[in-house]
Protein backbone atom coordinates (compact mmCIF):
# COMPACT_ATOMS: atom_id res chain seq x y z
CA UNK A 1 0.00 0.00 0.00
CA UNK A 2 1.42 3.38 -1.01
CA UNK A 3 2.35 5.77 1.76
CA UNK A 4 0.03 8.80 1.82
CA UNK A 5 1.91 11.81 3.17
CA UNK A 6 0.23 14.88 4.69
CA UNK A 7 0.97 17.82 2.41
CA UNK A 8 -0.63 20.55 4.50
CA UNK A 9 -4.03 20.18 2.86
CA UNK A 10 -5.61 18.17 5.68
CA UNK A 11 -5.89 14.83 3.89
CA UNK A 12 -8.48 12.47 5.33
CA UNK A 13 -6.33 9.45 4.46
CA UNK A 14 -2.81 10.66 5.31
CA UNK A 15 -0.68 8.11 7.13
CA UNK A 16 2.61 9.97 7.62
CA UNK A 17 4.05 13.42 8.16
CA UNK A 18 7.21 12.49 6.25
CA UNK A 19 7.74 10.94 2.84
CA UNK A 20 10.40 8.31 2.27
CA UNK A 21 12.34 10.90 0.25
CA UNK A 22 12.21 13.42 3.12
CA UNK A 23 13.32 10.78 5.63
CA UNK A 24 16.08 9.62 3.27
CA UNK A 25 17.38 13.19 2.96
CA UNK A 26 17.19 13.78 6.73
CA UNK A 27 19.09 10.61 7.61
CA UNK A 28 21.63 11.01 4.81
CA UNK A 29 22.51 14.50 6.02
CA UNK A 30 23.16 13.09 9.49
CA UNK A 31 25.06 9.97 8.47
CA UNK A 32 22.44 7.53 9.74
CA UNK A 33 23.58 4.64 7.57
CA UNK A 34 21.11 2.12 9.05
CA UNK A 35 18.22 3.94 7.34
CA UNK A 36 19.78 3.33 3.91
CA UNK A 37 19.88 -0.43 4.52
CA UNK A 38 16.09 -0.62 4.79
CA UNK A 39 13.81 -1.45 1.88
CA UNK A 40 11.36 1.23 0.77
CA UNK A 41 8.36 -0.79 1.99
CA UNK A 42 9.95 -1.13 5.44
CA UNK A 43 10.69 2.62 5.54
CA UNK A 44 7.02 3.31 4.77
CA UNK A 45 5.94 0.99 7.60
CA UNK A 46 8.30 2.73 10.02
CA UNK A 47 7.10 6.19 8.97
CA UNK A 48 3.51 5.08 9.64
CA UNK A 49 4.55 3.80 13.08
CA UNK A 50 6.36 7.06 13.82
CA UNK A 51 3.31 9.10 12.84
CA UNK A 52 1.10 6.85 14.97
CA UNK A 53 3.41 7.49 17.94
CA UNK A 54 3.21 11.25 17.45
CA UNK A 55 -0.37 11.19 18.75
CA UNK A 56 1.27 11.42 22.20
CA UNK A 57 1.78 15.11 21.37
CA UNK A 58 -1.87 15.72 20.39
CA UNK A 59 -2.76 17.56 23.60
CA UNK A 60 0.44 19.60 23.44
CA UNK A 61 0.24 21.22 20.00
CA UNK A 62 -0.71 24.87 19.88
CA UNK A 63 -3.76 25.78 17.82
CA UNK A 64 -6.34 23.31 16.58
CA UNK A 65 -6.77 20.97 13.65
CA UNK A 66 -7.52 22.89 10.48
CA UNK A 67 -10.15 20.45 9.16
CA UNK A 68 -12.47 18.15 11.10
CA UNK A 69 -11.95 15.31 8.62
CA UNK A 70 -8.14 15.38 8.46
CA UNK A 71 -6.43 12.18 9.57
CA UNK A 72 -3.45 13.75 11.38
CA UNK A 73 -2.92 16.63 13.81
CA UNK A 74 -1.27 18.88 11.21
CA UNK A 75 -2.08 21.25 9.52
CA UNK A 76 -3.37 23.46 12.35
CA UNK A 77 -5.21 26.75 12.70
CA UNK A 78 -3.69 29.25 15.08
CA UNK A 79 -0.50 27.27 15.61
CA UNK A 80 2.38 29.24 17.06
CA UNK A 81 6.04 28.42 17.50
CA UNK A 82 7.40 30.57 20.33
CA UNK A 83 7.62 33.95 18.64
CA UNK A 84 6.15 33.33 15.17
CA UNK A 85 2.90 32.05 13.72
CA UNK A 86 3.00 28.80 11.78
CA UNK A 87 1.52 29.34 8.32
CA UNK A 88 -1.77 27.56 7.76
CA UNK A 89 -1.81 24.66 5.34
CA UNK A 90 1.68 23.56 6.29
CA UNK A 91 3.37 20.77 8.18
CA UNK A 92 6.43 22.34 9.84
CA UNK A 93 9.82 20.92 8.89
CA UNK A 94 10.44 20.07 12.55
CA UNK A 95 7.36 17.82 12.57
CA UNK A 96 8.52 16.10 9.37
CA UNK A 97 12.04 15.67 10.80
CA UNK A 98 10.70 14.35 14.12
CA UNK A 99 8.74 11.75 12.17
CA UNK A 100 11.96 10.70 10.39
CA UNK A 101 13.82 10.41 13.70
CA UNK A 102 11.06 8.33 15.25
CA UNK A 103 10.90 6.08 12.18
CA UNK A 104 14.56 5.19 12.62
CA UNK A 105 13.98 4.52 16.33
CA UNK A 106 11.01 2.30 15.39
CA UNK A 107 13.40 0.09 13.41
CA UNK A 108 14.78 -1.07 16.79
CA UNK A 109 11.38 -1.95 18.27
CA UNK A 110 7.98 -0.56 19.25
CA UNK A 111 7.98 3.16 20.03
CA UNK A 112 5.21 2.82 22.56
CA UNK A 113 5.37 -0.60 24.22
CA UNK A 114 2.75 -1.67 26.69
CA UNK A 115 3.52 -0.02 30.04
CA UNK A 116 5.10 -2.01 32.83
CA UNK A 117 6.29 -1.03 36.28
CA UNK A 118 9.94 -0.12 36.77
CA UNK A 119 11.94 -2.38 39.04
CA UNK A 120 12.91 -0.86 42.37
CA UNK A 121 14.90 -3.85 43.54
CA UNK A 122 15.77 -7.24 42.13
CA UNK A 123 17.32 -9.95 44.25
CA UNK A 124 18.91 -12.85 42.41
CA UNK A 125 18.92 -15.63 44.94
CA UNK A 126 16.36 -16.72 46.06
CA UNK A 127 14.63 -14.58 43.42
CA UNK A 128 12.79 -11.47 44.52
CA UNK A 129 11.57 -8.49 42.51
CA UNK A 130 10.10 -5.26 43.88
CA UNK A 131 8.51 -2.70 41.56
CA UNK A 132 8.37 1.10 41.92
CA UNK A 133 4.98 2.38 43.00
CA UNK A 134 3.06 4.20 40.25
CA UNK A 135 5.76 3.72 37.65
CA UNK A 136 5.60 2.75 34.00
CA UNK A 137 8.21 2.08 31.37
CA UNK A 138 6.72 4.43 28.80
CA UNK A 139 9.42 5.57 26.42
CA UNK A 140 10.06 9.26 25.77
CA UNK A 141 12.45 10.63 23.20
CA UNK A 142 14.14 13.77 24.51
CA UNK A 143 15.62 14.69 21.12
CA UNK A 144 12.17 14.58 19.51
CA UNK A 145 10.61 16.49 22.41
CA UNK A 146 13.24 19.20 21.97
CA UNK A 147 12.64 19.34 18.22
CA UNK A 148 8.89 19.79 18.72
CA UNK A 149 9.00 22.06 21.78
CA UNK A 150 8.41 25.28 19.82
CA UNK A 151 4.99 23.98 18.74
CA UNK A 152 3.68 23.08 22.17
CA UNK A 153 0.90 25.33 23.38
CA UNK A 154 0.71 27.01 26.76
CA UNK A 155 -0.15 23.65 28.33
CA UNK A 156 3.37 22.36 27.73
CA UNK A 157 3.21 18.65 27.10
CA UNK A 158 6.69 17.33 27.65
CA UNK A 159 8.00 15.76 30.80
CA UNK A 160 11.40 17.20 29.93
CA UNK A 161 10.61 20.79 29.10
CA UNK A 162 8.31 23.67 29.80
CA UNK A 163 7.32 26.56 27.59
CA UNK A 164 8.53 29.98 28.69
CA UNK A 165 6.53 33.09 27.87
CA UNK A 166 7.87 36.62 27.84
CA UNK A 167 5.85 39.37 29.44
Amino acid sequence: MALIVETGTGLANAASYASVAAADAYHASRGNALWNTLATERKEQLLRAATDYMVVYAASWSGSRQYAEQALDWPRDGAEAFDFDVPQSTVPAQVVNACAVLALKAAAGPLLPDPAQAKKRQKVGPLEVEYQDYSTSTKRYASVDAMLLPFFGAGGGSIYMARLERS
